[in-house]
């Protein structure tokens, strides 16, 4: 099994309180809402959005991949961290056996957050994934952070 990983660390003009709230306390909700163009609904399949709790993500018909499934592994409220693992997708076919990804929301000075994040992803075997597959996730997963963190920007009432 191979391993990469890396870590990214990036400024964000949201409070770190409202960014953790969107992205993990509502994201069940708030993302179907917001994105109806990529994301068709978020279920849980177990669990209540605690630790332990497996939900899934179904994609509109547009997107490359239909669904991903998360375990929640770890979250603290407090200090805005939040640890989930992506168990299954079928866009990773037989290349990669899941990701795990670590996340924390720190306030910056004069407002808003630095987001840090590591994630780790885990191949099928001695699948050795490509410069570009691992990329083209990142570009996938920051362009929902980046419709989260623009809608909460032009919506500064929602979980303040």
């Amino acid at each position: 099994m191979g391993v990469i990983s890396f870590e990214e660390e990036f400024p964000c003009p949201v409070a770190p309180h409202r960014m953790f709230h969107a992205l993990f306390e509502d994201a069940h909700n708030l993302m179907p809402k917001i994105m109806p163009h990529a994301i068709k609904n978020v279920e849980f399949l177990s669990g209540d959005g605690g630790p332990g709790s497996l939900q899934q993500v179904n994609f509109s018909d547009a997107s490359p991949a239909k669904y991903v499934k998360n375990r929640l592994d770890f979250k603290d409220k407090e200090n805005f961290v939040c640890n989930y693992t992506v168990t299954e997708c079928d866009a990773f076919g037989d290349k990669v056996d899941y990701i795990t990804n670590e996340v924390k929301f720190e306030a910056a000075p004069g407002g808003g957050c630095i987001c840090k994040t590591k994630t780790t992803y885990h191949s099928k075997g001695d699948t050795v994934l490509s410069e570009e597959q691992v990329k083209a996730g990142k570009e996938n997963s920051m362009g929902m952070y980046k419709f989260v963190e623009n809608y909460l920007v032009e919506n500064p009432h929602v979980y303040a």
